[in-house]
């Protein structure tokens, strides 16, 4: 990446340039030393966390053992971020499968994150 492109990327404001370029770039030799700028750019200024789903769930599909540090830290940003639950159910069915309900106790025991998610969206004893 370029001086001129980093700061283009540094003035995003939704995380919607950081996320086309990922998916531009995905096939470059490069993205390996620049994913983490990019990872912490969409994070940083993603207010509704739709680019950061979006984002993991890309990530996913492509490798999501290459990208799984990547991955891991997207969902751990939406979490945070999306309030009102719009892309959790989304994400989740994305990263762990349509039957994610079918094995929430499993995934549960297994993955932090999806006991998280989860948990959200479907809370007991509201």
């Amino acid at each position: 990446m370029d001086p001129e492109q980093k700061k283009l990327l540094e003035k995003d404001d939704s995380g919607l340039l950081t996320y086309e370029y990922i998916a531009n770039n995905i096939e470059s030799e490069n993205l390996g030393e620049e994913i983490d700028f990019l990872i912490d750019n969409i994070i940083r200024v993603d207010r509704t966390g739709q680019f950061v789903v979006s984002t993991a769930r890309y990530l996913n599909a492509i490798d999501k053992q290459v990208y799984s540090s990547q991955i891991d830290r997207l969902i751990k940003a939406e979490i945070t971020v999306d309030r009102d639950r719009a892309y959790l159910a989304s994400l989740a069915a994305s990263i762990w499968g349509d039957d994610y309900k079918q094995r929430a106790t499993e995934l549960s025991l297994s993955d932090d994150n999806f006991r998280r998610i989860y948990k959200r969206l479907y809370p007991v004893g509201i």
